[in-house]
């Protein structure tokens, strides 16, 4: 797709891969926050001070933390995004579903946003800036679709 910007041509879908992985990165980062707070503590929320690791909240907390630290340098992206997508669907539906039906009057906006950003990731790639990328083409005939 091509737009017309003052007497230039501007090619939007060379900019994909590149804006693809910004989303990567931003949302990955804003994803392991939440598993920061709850297995560093960093920073301190009070309602995690006493987590047990192998609770749903801490089981919740490890994937946030390694899934979102794997997704920030783009490495296993599609399976890892895969994972954390499925992560925040039950998310939604044992923790804000049973509040309300509406994700604005259960607060559970942030995980329908992260399960399908995840979705697309699983389908879509890591895109530009990602370990996945370098891996494919150091392989011998490595192909770089994105």
């Amino acid at each position: 797709m091509e737009t017309k910007l003052r007497h230039s041509t501007f090619d939007t879908t060379a900019w994909s891969p590149h804006v693809l992985g910004v989303l990567r990165i931003v949302t990955a980062f804003l994803f392991m926050s939440h598993g920061m707070a709850k297995i560093l503590h960093m920073p301190f929320q009070p309602q995690y001070a006493n987590l047990q690791i192998f609770s749903l909240i801490g089981v919740a907390g490890v994937l946030e933390l390694v899934g979102g630290a794997l997704l920030l340098v783009g490495l296993f992206t599609r399976p890892i995004a895969f994972i954390l997508s499925g992560e925040m669907a039950v998310a939604y539906f044992t923790a804000h579903a049973p509040r309300a039906f509406l994700p604005l009057l259960n607060q559970g906006d942030a995980a329908v946003l992260y399960c399908f950003i995840f979705l697309y990731l699983a389908f879509a790639g890591a895109g530009s800036w990602s370990l996945d990328g370098l891996r494919r083409r150091a392989e011998p005939g490595g192909l770089v679709t994105q």
